[in-house]
C-alpha cells in the first residue's frame, strides 16, 4: 500500500469523484455562515494541511480556521474544489498549500508551470470574491519516499521562485516556510518528519506560528 502524500487505499482516486467533491460535502453542508465579526480562514490543501488537525486540533478549534485538506491531492483537483470547499464558505482568507503531489506525478506528468498556472487560478477566483489569498511556499523535500528520484529537492525551489514572483505580481502574501524548515538538502531535517515529507508536531509548530503571523498581517490590511 502506498502511503505518505501518496494515495492510500483508502484516498485512491474515484473516477466518478475525481476532485473529491464528496469528503467535505456535509460538513459544508453543515457549516454556519460567519458569525458578526468573524474571520473565517480557509486552509485548502493536501494531507499536510489535512493531518494538521489531528496532530493538534486545538489550532483548529481554538481559531475561525476551517481544515480542508485532502490527502494526495494535487492543485487540479484542489481547483476543481476550490469553489464549494472556499469560496463558498464566505472565509475572509484562504491558506493554500499545494504543489508538492504534482511533482510527484499523484494524478499524472505536471510542469512547473502548470502547478504555477493552477495556483493562480486559485488566488484569481480568491480575490474575484473578496477572499486574501496566502500562497504558501511548498515544503522542502529531499525526496519522495512513495516515488522516489524525482528530486523534489531540486523542483521545489525552483517552483517556490515562480510562485512568490505570482504573488508579487498579483499584491498576495507569500509565505515561506521553506526557507524556515528546510535542510542543507533542501529536504525536512528529522526532527520536523518522520518520512522526508510529513510534519512532526515540532514542525506544525513553526508552520503554526508562521500562518497567525501571516493571518493577522492580511487581515490588518482590509
Amino acid at each position: 500500500m502506498i502511503s505518505f502524500l501518496g494515495l492510500s487505499s483508502s484516498s485512491k482516486i474515484n473516477a466518478q469523484d475525481w476532485p473529491n467533491l464528496e469528503k467535505y460535502n456535509n460538513a459544508n453542508a453543515e457549516l454556519p455562515a460567519p458569525a458578526d465579526g468573524e474571520n473565517r480562514v480557509v486552509f485548502m490543501g493536501n494531507s499536510i494541511t489535512e493531518m494538521w488537525i489531528g496532530t493538534h486540533p486545538e489550532f483548529f478549534a481554538e481559531n475561525p480556521y476551517v481544515n480542508r485538506g485532502i490527502g494526495g491531492q494535487t492543485t487540479p483537483q484542489m481547483l476543481l474544489r476550490f469553489r464549494q470547499d472556499v469560496i463558498d464558505l464566505n472565509p475572509k482568507v484562504v491558506v493554500i498549500l499545494a504543489g508538492t503531489n504534482d511533482i510527484a506525478g499523484n494524478t499524472g506528468p505536471m510542469t512547473l508551470e502548470q502547478i504555477h498556472d493552477n495556483i493562480l487560478s486559485m488566488v484569481e477566483l480568491a480575490k474575484a470574491n473578496n477572499i486574501k489569498p496566502i500562497v504558501c511556499s511548498v515544503l522542502p523535500a529531499y525526496d519522495y519516499p512513495w516515488r522516489p528520484g524525482l528530486e523534489p529537492n531540486i523542483k521545489i525551489p525552483k517552483l517556490n521562485k515562480m510562485l512568490k514572483d505570482m504573488t508579487e505580481a498579483q499584491g498576495v502574501m507569500y509565505l515561506d516556510y521553506f526557507s524556515e524548515m528546510t535542510d542543507d538538502r533542501n529536504g525536512l531535517p528529522s526532527e520536523l518528519t518522520t518520512d522526508e515529507v510529513h510534519v512532526t508536531k515540532a514542525g506544525y509548530e513553526i508552520m503554526e506560528r508562521m500562518v497567525k503571523a501571516s493571518i493577522d498581517k492580511a487581515l490588518k490590511t482590509e
